[in-house]
């Protein structure tokens, strides 16, 4: 390049002749013409355009990749697998390598390529991860909520059981407190949590569970089209990047309210950070954007999901493949399942009959014993081959009652037994259990005595009323009765 400004300078400035300039640099006639006519070197140009063997097979290889969209991913075509198909089909002659590249091309101009949008406040938009957790010692995978709001780039996240219409009620409460707020518009992907049916385009029937949380906080929502998430990008971006940071290496904890304390934290901690392009800190942006939201209602939102079933015949109702008990008096009734993320609730008519713990695993059965007892006074057979009260742990007081009772009745004492616990229907265990430790100590020795003695230990004390305060009440003089005067009604006085 440094020869080629010489000759250049030199020739065109008429220092030297164009015949000088070939015999001193001993260059050809149309070497110095190139020279003279661009002002660097133009590099090789092929006269006529290169005709590659691959060129007839092109649109075949075309109409592969194109259909290999509509394949599963792992069941889609490698150049190696297009080549010996060509080779098989078509007769082609050449090798791996133009091939590759003709994949490179075809692949590099189907590209999508985005608009930037822009964000105003009050806009949000949600998303479901998966992440691996060490739960009570076992690595079990959970479901990730993830609410962002593009205009501040705050995020929050909770770790959840299961993907589901609980989780999912549940995600939105928490986030909102969290954000300090309600968005007036949050854009979602086409769950089947939220959407019932896809109707047209962007026409949406949604599920009723969602209607009610619309319909709770006011918000608009905003569904993506069909396979086009990179409509709600930005928590997508977000979820990869909480889901780095805050769940590398797998946590170690032994329940989920531990790991969401742990989420809510670190998503606190974010708010510190200044974005690149960013006028301020999360923070701050958050605190203005607080002002287009829309105010958290006053009263509470139940996060629950309703369902209906029948107690079959063992008293157990099914829900999510899993089976809790009601009391036995509603067997082969219909049952109003209300079910949260950490309980089911159940109920009859209007009447909340049974509560459990909520539990994530499947085909299995959960008893509350205090459900089967009025069965087993009917049928005390059954007291120690009962399924429901296997696991149960009663304190020793119990045991001690019932071995008394059993050798003062004989065959009815395990009956009587039974009448002792069946107070547990009203009352609580510990309160039970100190009215047993008293009818033992003193030698009572039947359920209505236990009854009696629970009833008086729950009583409340009278309290005498204290003068102390009241100097006006004292000046109050109540006069003492005269007996004597009553007789004069039974004399017709």
């Amino acid at each position: 390049m440094q020869q080629w400004a010489e000759i250049r300078r030199r020739v065109l400035n008429g220092e030297i002749s164009k015949r000088a300039a070939r015999a001193e640099y001993d260059i050809h006639w149309e070497t110095l013409q190139k020279i003279l006519t661009h002002s660097e070197p133009p590099g090789y140009r092929r006269a006529k355009p290169r005709v590659s063997k691959l060129e007839p097979f092109l649109p075949v290889i075309h109409e592969i990749l194109k259909s290999d969209k509509k394949a599963h991913p792992k069941q889609r075509h490698s150049a190696k697998r297009i080549l010996e198909r060509l080779k098989t089909e078509h007769g082609f002659q050449g090798g791996i390598t133009i091939v590759q590249q003709a994949v490179r091309d075809w692949k590099q101009k189907s590209r999508e390529v985005f608009l930037p949008l822009s964000h105003p406040p009050g806009e949000a938009q949600v998303d479901y991860g998966f992440a691996d957790v060490w739960l009570g010692g076992e690595l079990t995978k959970v479901a990730l909520f993830v609410m962002t709001l593009p205009y501040s780039d705050a995020i929050f996240m909770q770790a959840f059981p299961r993907e589901c219409t609980e989780s999912f009620l549940e995600g939105h409460r928490r986030a909102f407190d969290f954000f300090g707020g309600v968005p007036n518009r949050i854009s979602y992907d086409n769950s089947k949590i939220a959407v019932a049916r896809i109707i047209g385009n962007r026409e949406r029937k949604v599920t009723m569970e969602f209607l009610r949380l619309k319909s709770h906080f006011l918000f608009e929502d905003h569904f993506c089209l069909v396979r086009r998430p990179n409509e709600k990008g930005h928590v997508e971006h977000l979820l990869d990047f909480a889901r780095k940071n805050y769940l590398v290496p797998v946590p170690r904890v032994d329940a989920l309210k531990t790991l969401n304390q742990e989420l809510v934290q670190n998503c606190q901690d974010d708010l510190k950070r200044q974005l690149r392009g960013k006028p301020s800190s999360k923070q701050v942006l958050l605190t203005e954007e607080q002002s287009s939201m829309l105010p958290i209602p006053q009263q509470a939102f139940d996060t629950h999901r309703l369902a209906q079933a029948n107690a079959n015949s063992l008293s157990l109702i099914r829900f999510d493949s899993n089976s809790y008990s009601v009391p036995t008096k509603y067997a082969y009734r219909q049952i109003t399942i209300m079910a949260t993320v950490d309980e089911v609730r159940l109920s009859f008519e209007d009447q909340l009959i049974a509560r459990h713990q909520r539990h994530w695993g499947r085909e299995q059965s959960f008893f509350d014993p205090v459900h089967y007892l009025g069965l087993l006074e009917r049928k005390p057979g059954g007291f120690d081959h009962a399924r429901p009260l296997e696991q149960w742990e009663l304190p020793v007081c119990f045991g001690i009652l019932r071995r008394r009772m059993e050798a003062d009745l004989n065959h009815l004492g395990t009956r009587e037994f039974i009448k002792v616990l069946r107070l547990l229907e009203c009352h609580s265990l510990v309160n039970l259990k100190h009215a047993v430790e008293y009818a033992l100590d003193i030698g009572a020795g039947s359920a209505d005595a236990i009854r009696l003695i629970l009833e008086y230990q729950q009583e409340s004390p009278v309290t005498l009323f204290c003068l102390e305060g009241r100097p006006h009440l004292k000046l109050v003089q109540v006069a003492q009765t005269d007996v004597s005067a009553y007789q004069s009604l039974l004399l017709g006085g």
